[in-house]
């Protein structure tokens, strides 16, 4: 579902060099769901770089696709997308800011669940209208991975 209606601070595009980064992560043979619209890129993103991908612009709040999320979720919408995460219970790499790791909410859903991927430099994204190609936020965002059974829980890259 695309949000750019909602906030215009939750309009940043994922570049495809960020998914590149961790393709090595995302396993080849599950079918990925990219629920959240924006600008609909990473649909081509996703094929360029190998991988089977539904990434249509409608509700993520009403329907279940793939066999796993991955995805930039609205950051203004993470608990609201969390909660909905965990009652699915499917496996997911999203990118989310690093302060997460100190919201309650997140605890009481994801406590001992969580494995992180941290990159070695901070995320960039795109504004959807605004040009803005390489935006880099005041803060760190990391790959949230859940149910995917890394070799370790901190994985940095």
């Amino acid at each position: 579902m695309s949000f750019v209606k909602d906030k215009n601070t939750d309009n940043y595009m994922t570049n495809k060099i960020e998914w590149e980064r961790i393709k090595d992560f995302i396993p080849k043979n599950k079918k990925i769901w990219s629920p959240f619209y924006g600008d609909g890129k990473q649909k081509e993103y996703f094929k360029e770089i190998g991988f089977d991908i539904i990434h249509e612009d409608e509700d993520f709040f009403k329907n279940n696709k793939g066999e796993i999320i991955i995805d930039n979720p609205p950051f203004s919408k993470k608990k609201e997308i969390l909660s909905r995460l965990k009652e699915i219970d499917k496996p997911f790499i999203l990118i989310c800011p690093s302060m997460m790791l100190s919201y309650k909410y997140f605890h009481e859903l994801y406590k001992d669940q969580i494995q992180i991927l941290v990159p070695y430099k901070r995320i960039n994204f795109r504004h959807i209208d605004s040009g803005k190609k390489n935006y880099s936020p005041p803060f760190a965002s990391f790959y949230f991975c859940y149910k995917l059974n890394l070799k370790k829980d901190l994985i940095f890259i």
